[in-house]
């Protein structure tokens, strides 16, 4: 039966829109109502959950030059007589797009103002001059725009081989001589070649360098000393200028490094140019020249990762270097979109298998390195002091001074690139031996110093403070900056791969070997593996069928685990051990997030502490009877320090460039023939990059539609599939991912396709297996319509039912959940999308029915104000020319008061009533997004079967883990 304290309706709810005094008996019929009524008035989406208030300890201030500390802003006088900040930054966001009640303070020296193509000032509010003098229908060096398209689809976004474009084109032409016409759009592959390669935008040619040792060598000498290298590289001015100009980024580009004081006075950290370094290089900057004044700052950001091409006989290798800037927001560069170029393909000298471990060659290849990128850089280097005009992506010109920012590289390539020795931290000097200890930063100043202690040779420093003296740095040669600086945090390798998968991952294994027999450690680990495979699905989840027990490893496997694997090990391993993988789990997703604060730093030392604590535990049990001196887990205590330097770690990570090497290096030698591949790689990457940049110029000219526009295309009438049709997806996409669509809070609507078709609701409530359904109906549709137990109107009376009035109800097999998530793989704006199943057959398997979270009260934070269900039917109706999009579910009921002490999560079960699943209709409205529930195991199966179906999963268990670890969205709804 349903329950009717499901939906209130003792006291009315008011209207939340100024003015309009309509009340209604449940908050999803307010929901419903703003929504139909007041969209577009601000507010109409519910508002966002509150994190918990935490008393967090003063932090110490940190000058950001001009006066301006951390948590000043909001009151006080936080800037001089000179350096009043303008109530908006030119190209940044505007206030509506901002969180509530966040302040902005911009620099006050190197501003951003604006000038015109000779350099003379403007003043504010200025039309920026045209893209072009070109007309609007001018597609130089294409005919038109099906000329265009067509190259663009065939060369960019299908890769299609030369042999096929003829064999196109060929059918092509043949077909349009059917009609009358002499030839097609292109003769051949060759002249879609030759016109992407007259394209002007974006044209930034690769040029070859030779690089050798600057050093007398004798007949000795190896022959990696002797052999000149070729350094391939593309003028990074010219890539910087076509960056700068490219209109795709208006909008997502900061002029100004700032500062911003939330409503409560504290600080927030997002993008790039929100941290500390940007504000201190700036004032640097300005204090050295006060000509600067009015200059914009523009902060270079490079990356470096060796990578594989083929693993073979072959074993080729290629090191990319990438250049970004630190200007384009953060979901921007994630999301590539021309923001993540490669400037370099760097020279890897090769020895025989001797002189792997010889130090002189070690000295060899990194000295290389160094003196390749400072060589690159020199045509860039005058304008890190003196600006220069360049055009940037609103339009208008600025005056640009350049500054090496933030580097991305893993353990190895830090190394490398601080000069330091293997095994000591590239950021502090912290002994190896007790890594989480004290040490001092390094920096050149500590360096310079210990050069000119009489006593202190180069191996007593090699030894004592993990310098390598005989390395110079590339940022030696530039001004301003500092290596050990820039080294940015690694989530990629040092969180997930590093700390997660080769260390906390393979301590379990190692303890259970420990701690039990051979056999028992082994049917412990093969029963963790059938937990792994038993999870129920979730959109974009990737199964574990056997477990873990596959070979290769790549950074998605270790993240798709990471969700999952606390729950898993919950009653095979002490409590210590769940611990420690919470403690982590929390620092993980706390650091990950697309903006932090004050209260988020303070939970992330707690996290940190706590992870700390609980690992001893493996020391204790001599997992690690050595400690912990490990590099890459050490730099975890780093994370807080590049959250105030550089913004939010997402931005910076080496996930980033390793996505680039698809596009960049993997998928071009496909293309290639193999044969001295990489002068075919070069061009191709040229060529993607011209066609790229004159996609941006003509859509900005509005010649083209944006190319994420089909997904805001008006949603297509319904359809009805076929009957047994069970299994066509449809439009449906089972991964969901990012979507460039209008920024709401959560949004969620059903299928375009009408999977059935009822009479009446007797007719579903037999097809669902519930008796009582039209009653559920009548409840339900009552509760919409504003009636309560106490109305005159409210009856039982067979006679006045409203739901005698709906002529027919559909259902429907999905919905999709659109919402902002800006820490999760989103569009531009922040949104991201999911599919929400509820089907008789998935894959030609069994029935899915999806779990959601269900707003009950959006006044209390976090998961008090929330409750899982399980979909059992998506449907809609009319009554009385209004349509209701709604959904039976199968509710849960939460264990306890908080979530649970090992695990972190909440543990739900299902509401029963009368032995009987407790089943209400909701409406969709009142739906947040999709829920992922892990069964606690060993609540049904003592040990999960060999052959279990994980379809099953969320039938057969008494309660249930809501997973917070799914995503950072829910991790950040779910607490």
């Amino acid at each position: 039966m349903p329950r009717k304290s499901r939906q209130p309706i003792a006291a009315r709810v008011p209207c939340t829109v100024t003015g309009c005094h309509q009340t209604f008996s449940s908050q999803q019929g307010r929901t419903k109502h703003v929504r139909d009524m007041h969209r577009s008035m601000e507010g109409h989406i519910r508002a966002p959950i509150p994190r918990p208030l935490v008393n967090v300890p003063a932090e110490e201030n940190m000058e950001l030059g001009g006066g301006f500390e951390d948590g000043q802003g909001a009151q006080g006088a936080p800037f001089g007589p000179e350096q009043t900040p303008e109530p908006e930054v030119p190209g940044s966001p505007s206030m509506e797009e901002r969180p509530k009640g966040v302040t902005r303070h911009p620099h006050p020296y190197l501003t951003g103002s604006i000038y015109d193509e000779r350099g003379r000032p403007l003043p504010k509010g200025s039309a920026p001059p045209p893209l072009t003098n070109r007309k609007p229908d001018d597609w130089t060096p294409f005919e038109d725009s099906l000329q265009f398209c067509i190259a663009d689809f065939l060369y960019r976004r299908e890769e299609m081989s030369q042999e096929n474009i003829n064999t196109l084109l060929n059918l092509w032409g043949l077909s349009v001589m059917q009609h009358g016409a002499t030839f097609g759009p292109f003769d051949n592959y060759k002249h879609i070649f030759d016109t992407i390669d007259d394209i002007e935008q974006g044209d930034a040619p690769w040029m070859c360098m030779k690089v050798s040792i600057n050093e007398e060598l004798d007949e000795t000498a190896q022959s990696w000393k002797k052999k000149e290298y070729e350094l391939w590289f593309r003028d990074p001015d010219v890539v910087l200028s076509n960056m700068l100009s490219n209109p795709d980024f208006d909008g997502q580009f900061d002029y100004q490094p700032y500062v911003e004081i939330d409503e409560n006075n504290k600080r927030r950290w997002s993008d790039y140019m929100s941290g500390n370094y940007s504000w201190r290089q700036a004032d640097t900057i300005y204090e050295a020249d006060k000509s600067t004044r009015g200059a914009t700052y523009v902060s270079i950001v490079l990356g470096a990762d060796k990578t594989t091409v083929s693993v073979g006989t072959g074993d080729t290798e290629y090191h990319p270097l990438y250049l970004t800037i630190g200007n384009v927001h953060n979901n921007v560069r994630r999301g590539h979109r021309s923001a993540v170029v490669p400037i370099a393909f760097l020279a890897i000298p090769k020895g025989d298998r001797q002189h792997d471990n010889d130090a002189d060659f070690r000295r060899f290849k990194s000295q290389l390195y160094h003196s390749s990128i400072a060589a690159i850089f020199e045509t860039v280097k005058k304008y890190m002091t003196t600006p220069v005009l360049r055009r940037c992506p609103d339009g208008h010109f600025r005056r640009i001074i350049f500054d090496f920012g933030a580097f991305i590289a893993d353990y190895p390539e830090q190394v490398m690139l601080a000069g330091v020795v293997q095994n000591w931290c590239c950021r502090c000097t912290a002994l190896p031996s007790d890594i989480d200890g004290i040490g001092d930063p390094r920096t050149n100043e500590l360096l310079d110093r210990l050069l000119e202690v009489p006593s202190m040779t180069h191996q007593k420093i090699w030894d004592e403070y993990g310098f390598n003296t005989s390395v110079i740095p590339f940022t030696c040669d530039y001004p301003r900056a500092e290596i050990y600086k820039i080294l940015s945090s690694d989530l990629l390798h040092q969180v997930i791969k590093g700390t997660f998968k080769d260390h906390l991952v393979t301590w379990v294994e190692e303890y259970l070997n420990i701690a039990h027999e051979k056999a028992d450690a082994n049917a412990i680990m093969d029963e963790i593996d059938r937990r792994l495979a038993a999870v129920p699905p979730f959109s974009g989840l990737r199964r574990f069928k056997q477990g873990r027990r596959f070979k290769q490893w790549t950074g998605d496997d270790s993240k798709a685990l990471m969700k999952i694997y606390i729950a898993a090990i919950k009653g095979l391993v002490p409590p210590e051990v769940v611990k420690c993988f919470t403690a982590f789990m929390d620092f993980c997703y706390i650091v990950r997030r697309n903006d932090l604060d004050t209260d988020a730093l303070a939970m992330l030392k707690d996290a940190l502490k706590r992870f700390h604590q609980y690992r001893e535990f493996f020391r204790t049990y001599g997992v690690r009877g050595d400690g912990f001196s490990l590099p890459r887990q050490h730099s975890l205590v780093h994370y807080a320090d590049h959250i105030r330097n550089f913004g939010a770690p997402n931005g910076l990570c080496s996930s980033i460039t390793e996505s680039r090497h698809i596009t960049a290096v993997k998928k071009p030698w496909r293309r290639s023939n193999r044969y001295q591949a990489l002068g075919q790689m070069l061009l191709i990457n040229q060529r993607l990059d011209k066609l790229a940049l004159a996609r941006t110029h003509y859509t900005a000219r509005g010649m083209l539609r944006p190319e994420h526009s089909r997904f805001l295309a008006p949603i297509a009438p319904v359809k009805v599939s076929k009957p047994g049709n069970e299994d066509d997806e449809d439009e449906d996409d089972e991964a969901g991912g990012a979507v460039d669509g209008e920024r709401v809070l959560a949004d969620v609507k059903l299928a375009r396709t009408r999977h059935k078709l009822f009479s009446t609701p007797a007719e579903l409530g037999e097809k669902l297996g519930i008796d009582d359904f039209p009653s559920m109906l009548e409840t339900f549709l009552r509760g919409q319509l504003g009636y309560n137990d106490s109305d005159d109107e409210y009856s039982d009376d067979e006679d006045d039912r409203k739901i005698d009035y709906i002529s027919s109800i559909s259902t429907y097999r999905s919905a999709v959940a659109t919402f902002y998530a800006p820490s999760d793989i989103c569009g531009i704006r922040g949104m991201r999308r999911e599919w929400i199943r509820c089907t008789p057959s998935w894959r030609k398997g069994g029935p899915r029915r999806d779990c959601v979270y269900l707003v009950e009260d959006d006044s209390k934070p976090g998961f008090r104000g929330l409750n899982v269900v399980r979909v059992k039917a998506f449907m809609s109706f009319n009554y009385e020319g209004t349509e209701y999009p709604c959904a039976a579910v199968e509710w849960f009921k939460k264990v306890g008061r908080r979530p649970d002490d090992e695990t972190g999560m909440w543990i739900v079960k299902p509401d029963m009533s009368s032995g009987e699943r407790d089943v209400t209709v909701v409406h969709i409205d009142s739906i947040l997004r999709s829920a992922h529930l892990i069964p606690v195991y060993g609540s049904y199966y003592p040990t999960i079967p060999p052959d279990y179906d994980h379809n099953d999963s969320l039938d057969d268990f008494q309660a249930y883990h809501v997973n917070k670890y799914i995503d950072h969205h829910a991790n950040e709804i779910a607490f």
